[in-house]
């Protein structure tokens, strides 16, 4: 099994910088979001376990080629269970409840669980993790938390999401610790809801050029 650090799918979204994070209320929508990804350069997305399309959308969006789809908003092993079947190929947590990190790390599957004080850190790091999300971000202090948290931590990666956007995001990248960033505004829910593929497709290519530095 991989170690966490070196996963190929880690390393994919270290290599991309964005993690979209989808919210889909109906898995017809799961495939045109999936285009629109990849034809805005960033074939990533973490579809979250907020709605009952979540897990249908997950098993749609991994069979397009090149897509890293994660399951987010995971809460229990049965979830977890769920989204590594329909063919997620990592986990994201709110927090860090064991159970869960250890089922996704016997299966082989890359976990990132949300952390917010050095005691979610310690705790990860004794469930044997190096890649943490800072969440909500923004809520907890933003940039100025996450660089102070990053400091006695030396070997943790962390992913911040909460509160991200087009404004902040060159901020957290500069931060060394950061592998990526996840994000919510290119890919909005309300419009996925009406379908706004081509104006998605534009906003994820433009997060794209700006984690790039273009």
């Amino acid at each position: 099994m991989n170690t966490p650090s070196t996963h190929p799918v880690l390393n994919s979204l270290a290599q991309h910088r964005l993690v979209p994070v989808v919210v889909l209320d109906s898995a017809d929508d799961a495939g045109p979001l999936a285009e629109a990804l990849i034809g805005g350069g960033l074939p990533v997305a973490e579809v979250t376990f907020r709605t009952d399309a979540a897990e249908a959308s997950i098993k749609t969006m991994s069979q397009y080629e090149g897509m890293h789809v994660g399951a987010g908003t995971v809460l229990t092993i049965e979830q977890a269970k769920r989204a590594i079947g329909a063919g997620a190929t990592y986990v994201v947590t709110p927090g860090i409840h064991p159970p869960v990190v250890e089922y996704c790390l016997e299966q082989g599957v890359p976990i990132t669980p949300g952390i917010a004080t050095p005691t979610d850190i310690d705790l990860g790091r004794s469930l044997g993790l190096d890649i943490l999300k800072f969440f909500p971000a923004e809520a907890y202090g933003g940039v100025k938390t996450l660089k102070a948290l990053s400091a006695p931590y030396g070997g943790i990666r962390f992913i911040p999401t909460g509160g991200i956007s087009a404004k902040n995001l060159l901020d957290y990248l500069a931060i060394p610790s950061v592998l990526a960033c996840g994000g919510s505004w290119m890919v909005d829910r309300k419009l996925v809801n009406e379908g706004a593929y081509d104006q998605i497709k534009t906003l994820v290519s433009e997060a794209v050029d700006l984690a790039k530095g273009k």
